[in-house]
């Protein structure tokens, strides 16, 4: 059997457009993603509030789109891919992490695939494909919707590295879930491990390239993929692989993959990708795949929000609570997750992050708007000065307060169950 390759590299702020560059190019993106087709960089917001290791960074876009445009990708065929749920507000997010600075900087379409997307029946995208999945077509016993757009374009997903309160690790394979399932995709939790498989089935089916780069900057340990503790690794990942990239990042942070990470597991007995670390091929500084950073990982210390979930999604509030949730009284657990996250967890547990913003990568964030490098020059590997300011987080403030209340009115404004005919998240 062949190996899955895997490229890790480590990075710094000096360096960091140059090591993707090598990371991407290691990983043979070139030959994954066919260059005549539109190309997805499909960006991770699992926050709105910036919060380190949560989502997709900065610089981590901005090194895939400069290799990109190095290597001879027509930027009119490149576009940044945004998905919503109704806890989290992507055009808050893309502004508060600095994605959309990005975005605009090179002139790239940023597309939002809840707002004027057309999307279409499963069975009309991948056919007798359906057949075959473990669990979607339980919980969907009429079907779902899937963006019509996808069908034939190139996609890049870009998570970090991080733990997760449902899936143990969160990575490549999780980045799909928000962008191929429509309002209905809580009522997957119950099968979460089984349903990102049947969507990296999909995937593989409707995608000509599929590609993930992972950023390890800023990692998270803890009850992710939001209330977590941040560390910072220096390091990337790439792969054309998503199975082998998950499982190479679920040992790094101390984690057998096909032990302890079902998703993982299942893909690679469905010869979906390679989940058995003996069978990747490390290339890049492969010294730091051996590392061990011996995570908590996210059910040692769960937060009360973690918690309840658990209950109801697999314990004893599972009976009387669950059916709920796909009822018109499922806004309940919408509205219980944005008072409890942005009104208390995050500005409440600020302290435990200062130690991380005021490193390098947290100067570099702050100072973003003023260290950009212009969007035509290709040669510089990354930014010798990063500021002295270190990256802020908005205190118990006005500020912050003002845009919880906004986003909790974005979230009684576009429950699912009270707009018709939207495909909004939830």
């Amino acid at each position: 059997m062949s190996k899955s390759k895997v490229a890790i590299v480590r990075t710094s702020p000096q360096t960091v457009l140059a090591d993707y560059y090598r990371l991407m190019n290691l990983a043979d993106y070139q030959q994954a993603l066919p260059p005549g087709n539109d190309t997805a960089l499909k960006i991770n917001i699992s926050w709105h509030f910036f919060y380190p290791g949560s989502s997709t960074t900065p610089w981590q876009l901005e090194g895939v789109i400069r290799t990109m445009k190095r290597d001879g990708y027509d930027t009119e065929l490149i576009h940044g891919c945004h998905n919503r749920t109704v806890v989290i507000d992507a055009h808050l997010g893309e502004r508060e992490n600095k994605q959309v600075n990005v975005t605009d900087h090179h002139g790239l379409r940023n597309i939002h695939l809840y707002e004027g997307e057309e999307w279409i029946h499963i069975r009309d995208a991948v056919g007798d494909l359906a057949d075959r999945f473990l669990c979607l077509n339980d919980v969907y016993p009429d079907g779902f919707m899937i963006p019509r757009r996808f069908i034939g374009e190139n996609i890049i997903h870009l998570p970090t590295i991080k733990t997760h309160v449902f899936t143990t690790t969160t990575g490549a394979m999780k980045n799909a879930f928000g962008g191929l399932l429509n309002e209905k995709r809580h009522w997957t939790h119950p099968v979460i491990h089984e349903t990102l498989v049947d969507l990296l089935r999909i995937q593989k089916k409707i995608h000509p390239g599929l590609f993930a780069v992972m950023d390890g900057t800023f990692v998270g340990d803890g009850p992710g993929p939001r209330c977590m503790v941040p560390h910072i690794k220096n390091v990337l990942l790439a792969s054309s692989d998503q199975v082998a990239i998950d499982a190479v990042a679920a040992k790094l942070m101390g984690f057998d993959p096909m032990k302890d990470i079902k998703y993982v597991r299942l893909a690679d007995e469905a010869g979906l990708g390679v989940g058995r670390p003996e069978q990747i091929e490390l290339v890049g500084d492969v010294e730091e795949a051996g590392k061990n950073w011996n995570f908590n990982g996210p059910f040692k210390k769960m937060t009360f929000a973690s918690r309840m979930q658990h209950k109801i999604y697999w314990g004893w509030l599972k009976k009387p609570l669950e059916w709920s949730l796909k009822t018109v009284l499922a806004p309940w657990s919408f509205i219980a997750s944005v008072l409890y996250h942005d009104f208390f967890w995050y500005p409440v547990h600020r302290r435990r992050v200062l130690s991380v913003l005021g490193s390098e990568w947290g100067r570099l964030f702050n100072n973003w708007e003023q260290l950009e490098i212009p969007a035509g020059d290709l040669e510089t590997p990354g930014w010798e000065d990063v500021g002295t300011e270190p990256a802020v987080l908005d205190r118990r403030s006005m500020n912050h307060m003002m845009k919880a209340f906004r986003v909790m009115g974005t979230t009684i404004r576009e429950i699912p169950a009270f707009v018709r005919g939207k495909q909004t998240g939830g």
